[in-house]
């Protein structure tokens, strides 16, 4: 049997959300963390001065950032320098993240037409890896593939060399570098959002009452009559 919902006004949603008490402390963290993972390191230095937050070295930031912007753009071998600079342990225990960098290497080699040195390089730094590892053997596989079409429109693995597989990349790197230097790989208000939309969906079941549609702006929206 149906039953209805409550339902609850704007100016009753709002009183109930003005009587939770956030800390002042816990926002400028949530912030900083925002700032730092995800790179902007000018704002994160004026928002630590100004708002007092926990002082973070922010040139690890500006050295992280240079990594990813260096895979980004396909200079993969600097990458790799790059990280062994801040950190040899990074590559030395995470084979996989090794292996994705060396791959994007290999795929760089092939987007220059450089096929006799693609093939070099795959023989001499991915293929003994690949007979260690399975899934390492079956994305050399794939990749050397490229080299077998001489349209890469035509390959079945063309999205190796899309722009996307690059920021995978470097993505996969940024992560490895913050955990390494104790911060979280991923940004907590994504998180936090996303828990919001969850809140609601689940509300709905339940009660009818002003939404947060655009989550840019933080606006409830106005019930209709």
């Amino acid at each position: 049997m149906a039953t209805s919902k409550k339902v609850i006004t704007r100016d009753e949603w709002e009183k109930k959300l003005n009587a939770v008490k956030l800390r002042k402390e816990d926002m400028n963290t949530l912030v900083m963390n925002f700032l730092v993972t995800e790179g902007f390191v000018e704002a994160a230095d004026k928002f630590q001065r100004e708002s007092g937050t926990k002082q973070i070295d922010l040139a690890t930031i500006t050295d992280r950032m240079a990594v990813k912007k260096a895979v980004q753009n396909g200079n993969v071998e600097d990458a790799i320098e790059k990280v062994n600079d801040l950190n040899p342990e990074i590559l030395d225990t995470n084979p996989e993240l090794f292996f994705h960098l060396q791959q994007q290497r290999l795929i760089e080699l092939i987007r220059q037409g450089k096929t006799e040195e693609a093939l070099e390089f795959a023989q001499e730094e991915l293929a003994p890896r690949g007979e260690e590892n399975q899934a390492f053997l079956q994305e050399l596989e794939k990749t050397v593939a490229l080299l077998v079409f001489e349209d890469a429109s035509n390959c079945p693995v063309k999205d190796l060399l899309d722009i996307s597989h690059r920021l995978k990349t470097a993505s996969e790197v940024n992560a490895a570098i913050l955990t390494s230097q104790s911060h979280e790989k991923d940004p907590k208000l994504p998180s936090l959002l996303k828990m919001l939309i969850w809140a609601q969906n689940q509300l709905d079941e339940k009660a009818v009452y002003p939404h947060i549609n655009d989550l840019s702006t933080g606006q409830l929206e106005t019930l209709s009559e």
